[in-house]
């Protein structure tokens, strides 16, 4: 950065301080999104490093997969639950990029990972995504991508009922909600492709689980999961 970059971005800050998304401090130069303390103090995982992690083993019996985890952790009284709802109902898709790349940068060298052939975010419903005007997914799918150097699609993968919200549902009332709700568009193209399928948080894993069930319709695809977080 230059001084006239510099002068720019001091003059600029001074009236329209850009402020980190979890603790609300403004941000130093070099800082995006959060800043290094909240940055930092994120409650990650690690379980990208773990074979049969706590996230893959919620997937035994069900389906099969590759491997699987989240970036984050959240408690009830985490503090950084708020990003996910300013990503979620607030939209600022920006976080969800932010996250989607900090994500990408913890798995570009893991082995499991490589290699990847494509990205695919779980899609909303079209009238809902209408109503939102935009999809979570999507914001993190677009950071991994661009992180991972991986192309990511919207229009493979289809969500075809518009179903009520999964928040106050059992494990059962969860999946019997998007039980088939998932169709693909082009077979063809995920054929013998590996597949990370990105969401935003799992709690039961029914969503995900739905839409691995339509994935495995295609020949030889294997498929990756990644979420932000676990609830």
């Amino acid at each position: 950065m230059n001084w006239i970059q510099e002068y720019w971005y001091d003059f600029v800050n001074l009236f329209y301080p850009k402020i980190c998304k979890s603790c609300g401090q403004n941000l130093q130069k070099g800082e995006e999104q959060l800043c290094l303390v909240c940055k930092t103090d994120l409650p990650l995982s690690d379980y990208w490093k773990q074979k049969n992690n706590p996230i893959e083993e919620l997937f035994w019996g069900r389906v099969k997969i590759e491997f699987a985890s989240s970036l984050m952790i959240f408690r009830k009284a985490s503090p950084y639950r708020h990003l996910i709802h300013l990503l979620k109902y607030k939209g600022d898709k920006e976080i969800g990029i932010y996250l989607g790349q900090l994500f990408a940068q913890k798995i570009i060298e893991d082995s499991k990972y490589q290699p990847l052939d494509l990205i695919i975010p779980v899609p909303l419903h079209p009238k809902k995504q209408r109503k939102r005007t935009y999809n979570q997914s999507d914001c993190i799918a677009k950071g991994l991508s661009e992180i991972l150097e991986i192309p990511y699609r919207t229009n493979l993968l289809v969500r075809t009922v518009n179903t009520s919200t999964q928040t106050k549902k059992n494990k059962e009332e969860r999946w019997e909600n998007v039980s088939g709700i998932f169709k693909l568009n082009n077979e063809k193209e995920l054929q013998a492709k590996h597949i990370l399928l990105v969401d935003d948080v799992i709690t039961t894993g029914a969503t995900i689980e739905s839409c691995v069930l339509a994935l495995q319709k295609c020949v030889n695809v294997k498929i990756s999961i990644a979420s932000l977080a676990r609830a």
